[in-house]
């Protein structure tokens, strides 16, 4: 399972066309396993569980499959920044948010901008790239404008776990500007290697910063079949399957495909959520999310899919 192929070999695979959708129905699971797990357990403290397992199961991986490790001091410093970026801090903005009241809808709607910020910062920092167009300066501001909707329904009507703060805000927006940080920093840093010893690189570093933080948690873990299967899903499920896949698809350039599909994840997220948790779906609800990923989509497409010559 490496990133590197023959060429066109990953365009002509039924799988590797298949892989965005599959990460994104495997990303929007995560914000539900935050539901499921936080009530029994501090966040930090089942992060540094999960990336512990995380490491286990891919160091066994790794043995077993002989796989190289990467090949300098550099790439592994490389990908030790994204790991905390990507998994400490973006999975510990999410944990924290949910421990602190946040619904799975509205903390996915949140991390669901990341294509807005990676847009912008692209083409504001690639001279290469064309200017922020009409289009996409409309679509920023019905994302915003739809986020807006959602969060003032979740201050002024929202239920004991399901509302929104300025802590589990806070949280939030933090976990949103670490995915992004982390993936623009991927994508211009880490170097084409093998996507299981670098997740345990990655790992690695994201159990060295949520270790301490874990330990002044003064919540105990208390190991019930609720947590206990939020564990298992996060480690084979999110961590083995999902972080995988996000690499995979960064290292292969695919990531605007990536991004193009991410707005889906909080419709998706908020429907499971009303399933299996009841948080509610109110008009105004509906409407900011509708509106959020019309602005998102608007942000992201592509001049050529606009004029309908899309690749």
């Amino acid at each position: 399972m490496s990133t590197s192929s023959p060429a066109g070999a990953a365009e002509e695979s039924p799988w590797i066309t298949a892989i965005p959708a599959v990460f994104v129905l495997i990303w929007s699971t995560g914000f539900i396993v935050a539901r499921f797990g936080m009530p029994h357990a501090p966040p930090m403290s089942f992060l540094a569980w999960r990336f512990a397992l995380s490491i286990l199961c891919f160091g066994v991986w790794i043995v077993l499959a002989r796989v190289a490790w990467p090949s300098s001091r550099q790439q592994v410093f490389h990908l030790a920044v994204t790991g905390v970026l990507m998994h400490a801090g973006y999975l510990g903005g999410v944990w924290a948010a949910v421990k602190a009241g946040m619904g799975a809808g509205l903390s996915a709607l949140i991390v669901g901008l990341q294509p807005v910020l990676t847009a912008i910062w692209v083409t504001l920092m690639d001279r290469s790239q064309p200017r922020i167009s009409r289009r996409q300066w409309a679509g920023l501001s019905l994302g915003l404008l739809g986020l807006l909707l959602v969060v003032w329904r979740k201050i002024t009507h929202g239920s004991p776990g399901d509302q929104a703060n300025a802590v589990n805000l806070l949280f939030a927006f933090g976990a949103l500007i670490s995915i992004t940080a982390g993936t623009l920093y991927q994508k211009r840093f880490v170097k084409p290697c093998d996507v299981r010893s670098a997740n345990a690189v990655q790992l690695t570093a994201a159990l060295v910063v949520a270790l301490p933080l874990a330990f002044m948690e003064t919540e105990s873990v208390r190991w019930t079949a609720q947590l206990s299967g939020a564990m298992a899903w996060s480690v084979l499920g999110l961590t083995l399957g999902g972080s995988s896949l996000l690499y995979l698809l960064i290292q292969r350039g695919a990531a605007a495909t990536v991004a193009s599909l991410m707005y889906l994840v909080p419709p998706c997220t908020a429907v499971i959520a009303l399933i299996l948790f009841d948080e509610p779906i109110s008009m105004v609800t509906l409407c900011g999310i509708v509106i959020t990923a019309v602005g998102v989509s608007l942000v992201v497409r592509s001049p050529k899919s606009v004029t309908g010559h899309a690749r």
